[in-house]
């Protein structure tokens, strides 16, 4: 109990920051996952507990933006598929990766996603310009996006929100607000079948899980 509380203690007040900053721009995971970590979580377990915390936050954000009409139906829901699948296959690869190596991977790309965003925080700054493309050419675009950002997600994830945007808006031409809508149902989905996963391989920390979702959600 005493260890549960110092991770909750750590970690919850990063998570409902982590919930506000992947809410407006993706990247909360880069914020949450150092939290678990450096509240001792074991690497699985950090990143199972924040795929299920993620999955609710993401979840209530999709709803906002939904109901506001700030989502593109058939480029979000292809490019979810897509994300569904890539998430598969990146989750399972994570867990036949070696636990050290794998803390290594994910402290290494946290602040290389880190950076990359600063450099990229004027994205997404235009009114909305929708490409006109080929049917066939727009949903190969959205099913290979949603497949690669998916299983970066699952085999890494932090940044995939902010990925997820750059793709909306510089290869579709939406606004930022619209592009954040689209990225949060693509998101929704890579980290539904990831926590999924993580589930069955039982590397999900409830008692820590719970009240970081109270958090995460408060925070989206």
């Amino acid at each position: 109990m005493t260890e549960v509380l110092r991770i909750c203690l750590i970690a919850c007040p990063l998570v409902f920051i982590a919930g506000f900053v992947d809410s407006v721009a993706g990247g909360g995971g880069i914020i949450s996952i150092p939290a678990y970590l450096l509240g001792g979580m074991p690497t699985y377990l950090a990143l199972g507990t924040n795929k299920l915390v993620a999955c609710m936050g993401t979840a209530l954000s999709s709803v906002k933006y939904f109901k506001s009409g700030r989502v593109v139906v058939k480029i979000a829901a292809l490019a979810a598929i897509g994300s569904l699948i890539g998430s598969f296959i990146g989750t399972n690869l994570a867990l036949l990766i070696p636990e050290q190596i794998l803390r290594i991977v994910v402290l290494v790309a946290l602040p290389l996603v880190a950076i990359f965003m600063i450099r990229r925080r004027e994205f997404g700054q235009t009114d909305d310009q929708r490409k006109k493309m080929p049917a066939m050419k727009e949903t190969a675009l959205a099913l290979g996006s949603g497949l690669t950002i998916g299983l970066y997600d699952g085999l890494i994830g932090p940044g995939t929100g902010t990925f997820f945007i750059l793709i909306f808006t510089g290869v579709f031409g939406l606004d930022l607000l619209t592009s954040s809508g689209c990225a949060k149902i693509s998101n929704l989905a890579s980290n539904v079948m990831s926590a999924i996963i993580y589930l069955i391989n039982g590397k999900i920390w409830f008692a820590v899980a719970i009240p970081a979702i109270v958090c995460g959600m408060l925070g989206n």
